[in-house]
This record gives structure tokens, C-alpha cells and sequence, in this order.
């Protein structure tokens, strides 16, 4: 049988065992559709009771603009290696212990200035299960590694090419460049990211195919 939302609704239900927080990772290569699985799982799960489902993108571990201009790497943001892999990593640690009794507060990032949000994201101790998505979940170099333990399941996103390139394209003339310039960052950038990220697939517990209703052209 194909694989249903309600399917991803009923499995991530479940994750919290035991009184113990879970945590749930989302993979995938860049516009495959992370956020919004992660962000509808979110709402169905949490519906209109007391929240008990938090979202912590990895995003919020971008380098900011200035240090990797320093370190000669501001026209590959994106790539591995313009994260603080092992803060996120930390995170996830401090997410994973029970004893606080107070909200941890998680890094954002604002996609129109395309900057880092510190503090922007606060997880309260009542939160069961913490949804976290990004690029390089599964990685397995640098300081990478240190993530897929802390994670319950990890699930990968996949989307066909075309639909997913359309929809980077998109996403970054939403946030002002132009048609030429996001065809160019995709192409040099993303594509490049995405074909790592590709390689970690078979790491995931489960693959996702795309669950959103077919587009309509007019």
C-alpha cells in the first residue's frame, strides 16, 4: 500500500515511549519538501490540545554571512562545512536530556536576511517530540556523525528532480534573486549539495515520497 500522511502521523505518535522524549529527524536534499512535511506533522499532531510536538530546523546552525566570508567560504553557504555541525549536534544532546524544567531555546533562521536567529526557538519541557530537519542528518564526515544517534528515526524526503530544482528556483526568487540569479545558485550550489546529500539515503528508516497534491497548470 502506498504510503499515507496519516501513515507518518500514526509512526511519529508513537516515537515518545516510556515517558522519554523522542526525537525525529527529517532528511533530504535541498527543496525536497522537509520543512513542510515537518511543519504539517507539527500541526496535525499537536491539533488544538496542549502543544506537545516542538520544530527545530537545522537551519539555525548556518554560519552567519561574516565568518564565512573570513573563512573564504560565503559562495558555498549550504555546503557541510558552512554549518556548526557540532553545536547542533549539542543541541540535540541537551534536547535529549529529561532533567530541565526549563524551555530550551533553539537557533532560527530568518530566510530573508539569510541569517541565524539565536534564541529564536523555544522548546518547552513539555514538549514529547522534537521535529528537526535539514540537508545532512545522515552525513557521515566531520562532525556529522555525532547527529544520527541522537535520533530516534530519521526519514529522507524524495521528490522527483524536476519538480524539486522548480521548487528551489522558486523559493529563491521568493526571497529576491532574480530568475538568472537562482538558476545559478541551484545549479552551482544546490545541486552540488544535493548530490551528497543523495548518497545518505539508504541511512534513513524510512523514505518519504512526495505527499503533497499533484500541481495544476494553468
Amino acid at each position: 500500500m502506498p504510503l499515507t500522511f496519516d501513515d507518518l502521523v500514526h509512526r511519529a505518535r508513537a516515537l515518545p515511549r516510556d515517558g522519554r522524549r523522542a526525537i525525529l529527524g527529517i532528511a533530504g536534499c535541498p527543496g525536497a519538501g522537509k520543512s513542510t512535511l515537518a511543519e504539517r506533522l507539527v500541526r496535525e499532531l499537536n491539533g488544538t490540545g496542549e502543544p506537545w510536538v516542538a520544530h527545530v530546523p537545522m537551519d539555525g546552525f548556518h554560519l552567519a554571512d561574516a565568518e564565512l566570508e573570513r573563512l573564504g567560504r560565503r559562495d558555498r553557504k549550504g555546503a557541510p562545512d558552512t554549518f556548526d555541525a557540532a553545536g547542533y549536534a549539542a543541541l540535540l544532546e541537551r534536547l535529549r536530556e529529561e532533567s530541565h524544567d526549563e524551555p530550551v531555546y533553539a537557533p532560527g533562521f530568518e530566510r530573508v536576511l539569510e541569517q541565524p536567529i539565536a534564541g529564536a526557538i523555544p522548546v518547552p519541557p513539555t514538549a514529547r517530540l522534537v521535529i528537526t530537519e535539514g540537508n545532512y542528518l545522515l552525513l557521515a564526515t566531520g562532525a556529522w556523525p555525532r547527529v544520527r544517534p541522537l535520533l530516534d528515526e530519521v526519514w529522507f524526503c524524495e521528490l522527483p528532480e524536476h519538480e524539486r530544482v522548480r521548487r528551489l528556483v522558486v523559493r529563491h526568487e521568493q526571497f529576491g534573486k532574480t530568475h538568472e540569479e537562482a538558476v545559478a545558485w541551484v545549479s552551482r550550489s544546490d545541486e552540488r549539495n544535493a548530490q551528497l546529500v543523495a548518497t545518505t539515503r539508504g541511512r534513513a528508516d524510512l523514505v518519504v515520497p512526495d505527499l503533497a497534491p499533484p500541481r495544476v497548470e494553468l
